[in-house]
């Protein structure tokens, strides 16, 4: 680890009570292409189409794939998605932010000493969530969007 920290990724389905975190060294292009190909060909194997939902992260983008893999494949990976950023400074509306948030107070209040520890809290907290099956309950509506968030609305 650097000096002690690395990079979460958590994938959460919010209405099925499912999540997926993993830690890893670095938050590069790579490593995010990476996640999303096991998320697609593992987690999601017969989904058409998966929405994303994430922050603006220079790493998260459909460049990122063709980085990381073939055009083939990277094309084949980017046609199975439908990408949504939140706006800048609007991680309250990321689910995974919350739920990054909920597994930093239930798994993650004392330090971890190294990455292969920290992966097996990881997985126990996963499994024990997604038995659970706890499911997001969102309250923000589009009414409550276009109050809040008007300047990103266009004026009609």
């Amino acid at each position: 680890m650097r000096h002690g920290t690395c990079s979460i990724f958590c994938w959460v389905e919010p209405l099925a009570g499912w999540r997926r975190v993993d830690a890893q060294p670095r938050r590069t292009k790579i490593d995010w292409a990476r996640q999303v190909k096991e998320l697609l060909c593992v987690d999601y194997p017969d989904a058409e189409t998966v929405v994303l939902v994430m922050d603006n992260l220079n790493t998260h983008g459909i460049g990122s794939l063709y980085e990381a893999f073939e055009p083939a494949e990277a094309f084949a990976l980017a046609q199975r998605l439908e990408i949504h950023h939140t706006p800048k400074h609007g991680s309250w509306l990321n689910i995974a932010e919350i739920e990054l948030s909920v597994l930093a107070r239930q798994c993650l209040d004392r330090r971890i000493e190294d990455l292969e520890t920290l992966g097996a809290e990881l997985a126990a907290w996963q499994r024990q969530t997604n038995a659970d099956q706890r499911q997001v309950q969102w309250h923000f509506t589009t009414d409550d969007a276009r109050i809040k968030l008007r300047h990103l609305y266009p004026n009609t």
